[in-house]
């Protein structure tokens, strides 16, 4: 028996989607079928990422880090399309920095926006998806490789994609028998906005001939995984974290 990764019918809200690996979920999204909300604070971007998807995509102004800007944002969501039944918790801030030197701001900030972020917007998706008898939620919650590798001068942020891994499995065992189904994706280093400076650097191209292929990931390599965990192939799946990483960590 086949299975099909089709979203149509489902209704998603994708946090972080003015740039990177968030607009590009909401353009893989929509693509299956699904209608998407662009989550971010930069409500320009997300306009003209709307305008090139077409009818089932709609921008949504929010800062994650504010519980009642993700609050609004679910509500738009639910005026342009009705329940939502998807989330895929992506914002996020590099928040680099050596231990000893990133300022105590920077430290609260990425906190705040990676890991206190991630975790109220999958509270209001698990929410508003009981409140209206959603029985087949996925929730996607966006780590990283660094959850569990020691990567200096990103402690902060590493710190909250390892809060993300075990926030998203203990989200799964609260939520299991309502039917909502919780799982962290966690990519290897991929070029995008926040690194991209980086790995123009002699530094940073040393990274990348320190990996096995020596080589950064495509944005095309979360695509499969992304699709299955939001769709109904997934419904036996829950509490896991799913490593992404062009054998990166190897």
């Amino acid at each position: 028996m086949g299975f099909s990764f089709e979203l149509s019918g489902r209704t998603a809200l994708i946090t972080g989607a003015s740039s990177g690996l968030g607009t590009r979920f909401g353009r893989i999204l929509a693509v299956s079928g699904a209608k998407v909300a662009l989550g971010a604070r930069r409500i320009d971007r997300l306009e003209e990422l709307a305008d090139r998807i077409g009818a089932n995509a709609c921008p949504v102004q929010m800062d994650v880090a504010r519980e009642a800007d993700i609050i609004a944002g679910f509500d738009a969501a639910e005026a342009a399309f009705g329940p939502v039944d998807t989330v895929i918790a992506n914002a996020g801030v590099d928040g680099a920095g050596m231990a000893t030197t990133i300022s105590e701001e920077e430290i609260e900030h990425t906190l705040a926006i990676n890991l206190k972020g991630a975790i109220l917007t999958a509270r209001e998706g698990a929410k508003r998806m009981m409140a209206h008898g959603v029985t087949k939620g996925r929730i996607i919650m966006v780590a990283s490789i660094t959850a569990f590798e020691p990567s200096p001068g990103l402690v902060a942020y590493a710190a909250s994609k390892a809060g993300v891994v075990q926030a998203g499995k203990t989200l799964a065992r609260e939520w299991a028998r309502a039917g909502i189904n919780v799982n962290t994706i966690s990519p290897g280093y991929i070029r995008t906005a926040i690194n991209d400076e980086w790995f123009d650097t002699e530094p940073g191209q040393k990274q990348i001939a320190r990996f096995p292929k020596r080589r950064l990931m495509g944005e095309e390599g979360l695509d499969a995984m992304v699709l299955f965990l939001c769709s109904d192939a997934s419904e036996f799946v829950t509490g896991t974290n799913f490593v992404l990483d062009d054998g990166q960590t190897l």
